[in-house]
């Protein structure tokens, strides 16, 4: 398998698929938008993106299963799998408030062998495949040299699950408020984790998400020079619904700390 020439035809269907977005997003009226639950939201662009990925990677790799956000999964028990995201970010997206993106990843296994995120208002694309280095819009890129978690800037998303867990939540909030230099929350997880591939940002953490949140983009970020783990520090990062992820500076120093206060 091709790893680079498959990477290419999935950004050439995210390119396409990030146009339809754009196209359709002055469409999108209140009266619309579903709710799957309390902050949770679907609405006709999701849907739609997620038939044209669905489509389309049907046909660059017909042998792979799916599983995506808006309900597709079928086959999942083939060698290779897609794992997407039409729109991470749907509530911005509804607002009208940027980030939001296209996520897309192949997996054999427990293994990520590509991922693609795609950033929708600004056109800009991440990606990497297996031992071919990280990306962005045609550039290498690295995570950050920053190597004490005082001078980090750390992005993180806000609960909208599991509320029982708001409360130690809140307490890393407060320990990084006071030791690093801020906290970020832009509303996006693969934008969370790409950013933090590039250099943007230093550190991220979070529970209650998904594969198809987190997949590829952790994928750009291990290529990039980035560590990952899951709140107990193991490698349950992409199925287990929570992640801790770092550039190597302050990975040992952030993880401790994050591990130590949201762990159950």
């Amino acid at each position: 398998m091709n790893l680079e020439k498959l990477c290419a035809e999935v950004r050439e269907l995210s390119a396409e698929t990030a146009e339809f977005i754009r196209r359709e997003a002055p469409k999108v009226a209140s009266d619309t938008i579903v709710s799957k639950s309390l902050h949770n939201f679907v609405t006709h662009v999701d849907k739609g993106s997620e038939e044209r990925l669905i489509a389309g990677l049907s046909k660059i790799l017909p042998e792979a299963g799916f599983i995506a956000e808006e309900g597709t999964r079928h086959d999942t028990n083939r060698q290779y799998t897609w794992v997407i995201d039409p729109l991470d970010g749907t509530t911005n997206f509804i607002h009208g408030l940027p980030p939001y993106a296209i996520s897309i990843a192949l997996m054999e296994g427990n293994n990520v062998l590509l991922g693609v995120v795609h950033e929708i208002t600004s056109d800009e694309c991440f990606w990497a495949w297996d031992k071919g280095k990280a990306w962005y819009n045609g550039k290498e890129i690295h995570v950050s040299a920053t190597s004490h978690l005082k001078d980090a800037l750390i992005a993180t998303g806000f609960p909208y699950t599991d509320y029982e867990r708001v409360r130690p939540f809140m307490k890393t909030l407060e320990y990084l408020f006071n030791n690093s230099h801020g906290v970020r929350r832009l509303g996006s997880a693969a934008i969370d984790i790409a950013y933090l591939a590039c250099g943007r940002f230093d550190g991220f953490y979070e529970y209650g998400l998904s594969p198809w949140d987190v997949a590829a983009a952790v994928k750009i970020l291990t290529e990039a020079g980035g560590r990952v783990c899951d709140f107990k520090k193991g490698n349950n990062y992409i199925f287990g619904r929570e992640i801790i992820a770092a550039n190597a500076g302050i990975f040992d120093e952030f993880s401790t700390v994050i591990s130590d206060m949201l762990r159950e």
